[in-house]
């Protein structure tokens, strides 16, 4: 890490914080512009120069990024036009370099140089400006592709929404979600895949783009809501785990993905996807210890895991938490009631799972004792399709935030009319139930309209999986572009949406 470089005149009110994160032959630097002037600045364009022979890779994030000779510009992104007073906005790149690396010594903004003091140049609107996003690079998902690290803003550059802009402020009353206000909010929306992958297997952060087009095109469905699958390696910075997408690398990317979605409207769900733990009995998903599939129950690490997650999040109750994404202790246990005892208790309620497991009650404390009123989202057995007994066994919880979650596809067990009355219709009428996924593997969407409608009687939410480009004839894909292009199965999805509002 390097310090602020400073200017050498004093004409702009506004400082600048360069940082980097090195690996020898590159390095992801990160330029934090801190408005220090009582008017906002609308539009803006920072430049900067090297001294050595430090070359841009890539096309950077939160900006648009450009490099002549030594020289280096940014300038505002699309959806991100302004800096408020008292506000910072960050902006990132790739750089490659040989020999030194030395920070730049000055920065100008909107050609003033930037060291605090001064006036805020001339022509700036009084009015306040809308707070700063941060969107995160996007990685290729091919294996073949560069695995040149990249990385997103700090998270605390970015600022959190002001009262009554992006997403609302979630908490539960009765059986609904409701804002601020206390109006009911549905949540509807999609599941973005490719974070809980991407890093384990080495190819950087995100399939495919998380720019604001990404993001629009996402909001072009009606959508409200977006799941943020998460790698609890990546999150923790394992050593199985590049280190240029572990740690505070990959925290710092999803940090900047979230608050980009959440500064869209969109409600962000961060669910903990694939988790650590050597499984190989009934259903095993892989023999490996490294949270490279879906293991029955999170972990010994989930523990530290949400308490960093509670801790990154705490601060807005714009962002819901999803403890785990299919639990199956019911595979592992020697009957459904124990693999319940397992789900809420863990330790030695699991004795089908050989490590150590952290139940759902201790989940919820670790997020509560942190001070996160976020809501939370639990989903029941057999891979959250199965709520038969969720509320007799789900945690206390002293907020009262807690949210029943439920997945549904064509191949389940509870896949018919007749099951949802009998084991989901019980449940939504004492809590919030969101079906975190919704799909079926025929290209189609016959079975998803059905759970729509069903969903849509009791005014339930739910998301499809998954906003990726893959092919749908082997499993549940939405779009066929990032642009929002549908597949045939995800037309039905889209349309649906826009015909509800």
């Amino acid at each position: 890490m390097v310090g602020p470089g400073t200017a050498a005149a004093a004409t702009t009110a506004c400082t600048v914080d360069y940082s980097t994160n090195d690996w020898g032959s590159g390095f992801t630097a990160n330029v934090k512009i801190n408005n220090l002037g009582t008017t906002a600045v609308n539009g803006w364009t920072l430049t900067y120069t090297y001294t050595g022979n430090q070359t841009l890779s890539g096309t950077g994030w939160n900006g648009t990024w450009s490099q002549s000779g030594k020289n280096v510009t940014v300038t505002n992104p699309a959806w991100a036009t302004s800096i408020g007073a008292g506000q910072s906005v960050t902006a990132g790149a790739n750089f490659a370099y040989s020999g030194g690396n030395a920070a730049p010594t000055s920065f100008a903004l909107n050609g003033l140089a930037c060291t605090g003091t001064g006036p805020t140049p001339s022509g700036s609107p009084s009015a306040s400006a809308s707070p700063s996003t941060s969107v995160p690079p996007s990685a290729s998902a091919s294996p073949s592709s560069s695995a040149s690290p990249s990385s997103s803003a700090s998270p605390s550059s970015s600022a959190s929404p002001t009262a009554g802009t992006g997403a609302p402020s979630l908490h539960v009353s009765g059986t609904s979600l409701v804002n601020e206000a206390g109006t009911p909010v549905t949540l509807h929306g999609v599941n973005r895949s490719g974070t809980e992958f991407m890093c384990v297997q080495g190819y950087g952060f995100f399939d495919g783009p998380v720019d604001a087009a990404a993001i629009a095109a996402i909001k072009s469905w009606h959508a409200n809501a977006v799941r943020v699958p998460l790698n609890e390696d990546c999150w923790i910075g394992t050593g199985n785990v590049k280190p240029e997408y572990a740690g505070a690398n990959y925290r710092a990317a999803i940090k900047g993905w979230v608050d980009a979605l959440r500064n869209a409207g969109l409600t962000p769900i961060v669910e903990m996807h694939w988790s650590r733990g050597q499984y190989t009995g009934n259903s095993s998903g892989c023999s490996d210890v490294n949270a490279t599939c879906q293991k029955p129950m999170p972990g010994a690490n989930a523990v530290p895991f949400w308490r960093s997650v509670a801790d990154t999040f705490n601060d807005t109750d714009q962002v819901v938490f999803d403890l785990f994404n299919e639990p199956y202790p019911d595979r592992s246990e020697s009957s459904t009631t124990q693999g319940w005892l397992c789900w809420r208790d863990g330790g030695s309620a699991c004795p089908g799972i050989p490590y150590q497991v952290s139940g759902f009650q201790t989940l919820v404390n670790t997020v509560r004792a942190t001070g996160a009123e976020n809501v939370i989202m639990l989903g029941g057995l057999a891979y959250s399709n199965d709520l038969g007994q969720w509320l007799t066994y789900r945690p206390t919880d002293p907020t009262g935030n807690l949210v029943a979650a439920w997945h549904v596809y064509n191949f389940n067990t509870c896949s018919s009319v007749s099951c949802f009355d009998s084991t989901l219709a019980p449940v939504a009428a004492e809590v919030p139930l969101v079906a975190g996924e919704i799909g079926e593997n025929t290209c189609s969407h016959g079975f998803i309209d059905q759970v729509m409608a069903w969903l849509d009687a009791r005014k339930l939410g739910y998301l499809g999986w998954t906003w990726n480009t893959w092919d749908c004839s082997s499993g549940p894909s939405l779009i066929s572009d990032y642009d929002g292009t549908a597949t045939t199965f995800g037309a039905g999805l889209r349309d649906h949406l826009r015909a509800i509002g």
